[in-house]
């Protein structure tokens, strides 16, 4: 039987996404570049952009604004399978915005930790 949301890895897991959501917001290309699994099949669907690959989504990060990217995470749900997969997704909020951002990020871990191996943000209006 499958461990879901094993103590340890979901701490793990947690903590790699800490890591992201901190070099999102203050534009640490690097770290960001390091949470993604270098590799052809790595997927990141944005809001306006369907990447394909390691290279396509390191390009995009590399030309994005740096402006603007402060969000308010409202919630968040990360859940484990197993030790070395994880899926999480959260909700959030930016300034003067009145829609409702989303965000899915599937987890693995490899030898050298745990990498985003495939992301979708995406936007919702309110209503």
């Amino acid at each position: 039987m499958m461990d879901i949301n094993h103590a340890p890895t979901l701490q793990e897991v947690e903590l790699a996404f800490d890591a992201y959501e901190q070099a999102l917001v203050g534009n640490d290309v690097a770290k960001l570049d390091e949470l993604f699994w270098n590799n052809d099949a790595t997927l990141r669907y944005g809001a306006t952009e369907n990447l394909v690959g390691y290279d396509a989504i390191r390009d995009f990060r590399s030309q994005r604004p740096a402006a603007n990217l402060a969000r308010t995470v409202t919630s968040r749900h990360v859940t484990t399978f197993g030790t070395d997969c994880a899926v999480a997704n959260i909700t959030f909020s930016k300034n003067g915005d009145t829609r409702i951002g989303r965000q899915t990020q599937t987890w693995v871990r490899f030898p050298d930790g745990w990498h985003v191996v495939a992301a979708h943000v995406s936007w919702m209006d309110v209503k």
